[in-house]
């Protein structure tokens, strides 16, 4: 083998995933078809989920120094508010796609991350033992990379997603955005957003001194999938639209989007898997989609590396697809959503009359920013304990040694099992997995925790925190604690216990 696992594309998903699965101990080549980065900008955002799966491995920092905190959000451009009792990052960090991929970059060299550019896929072959992958590099003869396992992350277009066989259904454009980052001497206002007009709408957003990001959309215009992208032909979309180009000059880069939005019939074929742009497309709105590939990352990360590992079953990958395709569905569903509620017209107008003065209500504002945050998501799980399945809030916590957020605890992503009520049973329960589950007995500094969704629960006796941060089994303190459960629950995602 001459890697564990190669991934497709050196993208935030791949990168993100490079890392995951080297912090778990696998040996990963990255192959990207570029022979370098462009500097392209692309999304401008990082989500509070994303956020806090940063923090749980020590990098959150790198991200914060180069980014910019917005305490505002939007459901297709309707502003949310949001709760900083719900997350210790509660709001978006406006950072470009450019400056995430340099620091993931950056991270991933630093932990023994191999790459390869200029090699964009050419062939997958798979069998019982691995995946051959063969790439175009030039050469007379294609070179090949032999792996156990192979990961699309190489976007909407994925080479890997069309050789392995996996259909990508959905539904088709409706529409077409224009998108690029240009200076706009003439603009009148400090930025725009979401501005409708009879002929589309338009944003200018400044993410750098002197520089816009512009956004013109237009609806049932729609061109062919590889009709070059220019600058002429952006100034004159927002002519179209804003009825002037507001003096638009020197432009660093332009590109297209539509609100197709597809999704992969499954995430796994064999050896072969598929994660962010590869396994889902859609109408950009909200920013979810980097934030979700990057969170398909980490949900794969662990378990691909358990399973290379020999710790864990091969079956272990199913849920990888039992769990992140509901996801993948949603975020597709509230994005045709948001695409609808942007169009122009009457209806919509009176759409978005009676959408809006929804949103001051509590509970539409709570549920609305929750699905694009992700801070609620809940995996299927056999227990009822409010925490399964949900990501662990970060609490604080009171160690042998000193002070601690839950988060810090992840850092090595690594399995956790945390003992808040000194608990015999627990430290029994473990053994067995004590060479991949690390034991942290603490107390909660709070005696109540909030959890989006669900609101205060009071802080459990005991809990086992996922790798990627999600709860698999939780004893309540007023409740007598079941070795037996958490026994299966170790069982079930961190492989058989040890024998003697």
């Amino acid at each position: 083998m001459d890697a564990d696992v190669v991934i497709a594309g050196a993208g935030p998903t791949g990168l993100m995933l490079a890392c995951e699965l080297r912090l778990g101990g696998a040996d990963v080549v990255v192959v990207e078809r570029l022979a370098e980065r462009t500097g392209e900008s692309r999304a401008g955002g990082i989500h509070s989920r994303t956020l806090e799966v940063l923090d749980q491995r020590g990098v959150l920092d790198r991200f914060l120094a180069e980014g910019e905190l917005q305490p505002v959000g939007h459901f297709s451009g309707l502003y949310l508010d949001f709760d900083e009792s719900e997350s210790r990052h509660p709001y978006p960090l406006m950072i470009l796609q450019s400056a995430i991929e340099r620091l993931l970059e950056e991270w991933a060299s630093e932990i023994g991350v191999r790459f390869r550019w200029s090699s964009p896929v050419g062939g997958v072959h798979q069998d019982e033992s691995g995946v051959t992958v063969e790439l175009d590099t030039g050469d007379a003869a294609p070179a090949a990379l032999r792996a156990r396992y192979l990961v699309g992350c190489d976007g909407g277009r994925s080479t890997v997603r069309r050789l392995a066989g996996i259909d990508f259904p959905g539904t088709e454009p409706t529409m077409t955005a224009l998108i690029g980052d240009v200076e706009l001497p003439d603009l009148p206002e400090e930025y725009v957003w979401v501005r409708r007009r009879p002929a589309g709408d338009y944003s200018a957003i400044a993410f750098e001194p002197g520089w816009y990001r512009v956004i013109t959309s237009e609806y049932d215009r729609v061109p062919g999938r590889d009709e070059p992208v220019t600058f002429e032909q952006l100034r004159q979309s927002l002519i179209r639209v804003a009825g002037t180009d507001f003096g638009m000059r020197e432009p660093r880069w332009v590109s297209r989007f539509t609100d197709a939005a597809r999704q992969a019939a499954r995430y796994r074929a064999g050896r072969v898997l598929l994660a962010g742009d590869a396994a889902h497309i859609h109408f950009p709105a909200g920013g979810q989609g980097l934030n979700m590939g990057v969170q398909d990352a980490v949900n794969l990360g662990w378990k691909l590396a358990a399973v290379v590992r020999g710790e864990a079953p091969e079956s272990l990958l199913d849920s990888y697809h039992a769990e992140r395709h509901p996801v993948g569905e949603r975020v597709l569903q509230n994005t045709r959503a948001q695409s609808a509620l942007v169009r122009p017209g009457a209806q919509t107008d009176a759409l978005r009359e009676v959408f809006g003065s929804l949103m001051v209500f509590d509970d539409v504002n709570r549920h609305l920013r929750h699905m694009l945050n992700a801070l609620d998501i809940r995996y299927p799980v056999d227990g009822d304990h409010p925490l399964e399945g949900r990501r662990v809030p970060d609490a604080d916590l009171d160690t042998s040694e000193g002070a601690a957020y839950v988060s810090e605890l992840l850092h090595s992503a690594r399995p956790v099992l945390l003992d808040l009520g000194g608990s015999a049973e627990v430290a029994a329960a473990v053994k067995g997995w004590a060479d991949r589950v690390d034991l942290v007995e603490a107390r909660s500094a709070d005696e109540l925790w909030t959890v989006p969704a669900v609101g205060e629960i009071p802080a459990p006796a005991a809990l086992l925190v996922r790798p990627d941060g999600h709860v698999a089994w939780a004893a309540s303190a007023d409740e007598a604690l079941d070795p037996a459960a958490l026994r299966t629950a170790l069982a079930t995602w961190f492989g058989p216990p040890l024998r003697g």
